[in-house]
């Protein structure tokens, strides 16, 4: 199943009984879980999952199989951002909270100061994917400096991609940006995947010139990777970013630009496999965190991230179109759970 048909799953329904009629199949669910727990049976209950609209799709793909073998449980997962996941994680409102990037230091304080217990478990690796219009044929390749010209802090009111030209030299891109309309969509500050861009290509860069690790406020924002690739594809001569997933589900209606770290450096096409070779210099890692408490209370709970930790890591996974962990981090995942 694609993402953007996961998407609107999500939006749709909880996944309960009914789930297995919307795609849900038993046949792809393992009967038994990491720790010889049950994955397919009688289990019922109520399993809230919310956050990363990144990691949304690889959770409704494990709930749809989970449902199938569990008709009595109701498993509901929805996906406005991983920093609004973690707010409702952390006040003890939600079992599992999907994750774009790794918890921020004072998100796990709110969670200690409420008494919330987790496990972090790594489920995935996506890559960021940079892109415009299929009908740009202008821009082939950017580097962390022109990103920065682009849609960083002293790029307010920039209406052309040439207007970013003399900040992007400056800040070390190849400034030989065109003389047309910049029409940005990109996730706003809920999102996860805008975290994670702004200190993979931001971070040095606003350092050094001592600005705030943000981005310019003028641009239509989003949390939901469908709107940004929607947006994007309709306007010739756009900019922004989301999950490399959504972005290939897009086919040809968008089109993927190459990265490079330094201004003349190797142009990167992000591709499964330089994403997972760590080649592609915009990846990051795909979490989940379990509420240690309510799984201890909630079989069913525990029974799904089971699955989440069989089918989850590998079936699920390359299902919705993200890169696999490699087995070290897969058994590292699996002994966290068993550890908790």
């Amino acid at each position: 199943m694609t993402p953007k048909k996961l998407k609107f799953l999500a939006v749709a329904l909880s996944l309960s009984a009914t789930a297995a009629a919307c795609g849900g199949s038993s046949d792809a669910a393992p009967e038994t879980g990491t720790d010889g727990a049950a994955g397919g049976g009688d289990l019922s209950g109520e399993i809230v999952i919310s956050g990363s609209s990144t990691v949304e799709p690889i959770s409704i793909a494990v709930a749809e199989s989970f449902a199938a073998e569990n008709g009595e449980a109701n498993i509901q997962v929805s996906g406005p951002g991983t920093g609004d996941g973690f707010l409702l994680f952390c006040d003890g409102e939600i079992d599992i909270s999907d994750a774009s990037r790794p918890i921020k230091d004072e998100e796990a304080q709110t969670c200690a100061d409420n008494g919330i217990e987790f496990v972090e478990l790594k489920v995935a690796i996506d890559g960021i994917a940079v892109m415009t219009s299929s009908e740009n044929a202008d821009v082939e390749c950017l580097a962390f400096g022109d990103l920065y010209a682009l849609v960083g802090p002293e790029s307010t009111g920039f209406s052309t991609w040439s207007d970013a030209n003399d900040l992007a030299v400056e800040a070390g891109g190849n400034g030989d940006l065109p003389d047309a309309e910049l029409v940005i969509s990109a996730p706003g500050t809920e999102s996860g995947t805008y975290d994670s861009f702004l200190e993979i290509v931001f971070g040095d860069i606003a350092e050094e010139r001592a600005q705030e690790e943000t981005t310019r406020p003028d641009y239509s924002s989003a949390a939901d990777d469908n709107v940004i690739v929607e947006t994007i594809s309709s306007n010739p001569t756009s900019f922004g970013w989301g999950g490399y997933a959504f972005a290939v589900e897009a086919g040809d209606s968008v089109k993927l630009i190459s990265i490079s770290e330094e201004a003349g450096g190797e142009c990167i096409q992000p591709t499964a496999e330089t994403i997972a070779s760590n080649e592609y210099p915009i990846a990051r890692d795909l979490f989940v965190y379990v509420n240690k408490a309510k799984a201890a209370e909630n079989p069913a709970l525990v029974a799904f991230v089971d699955l989440y930790l069989a089918y989850g890591l590998d079936e699920a996974v390359s299902e919705v179109g993200y890169v696999e962990l490699a087995d070290e981090a897969k058994a590292e995942a699996i002994a966290a759970w068993e550890g908790r």
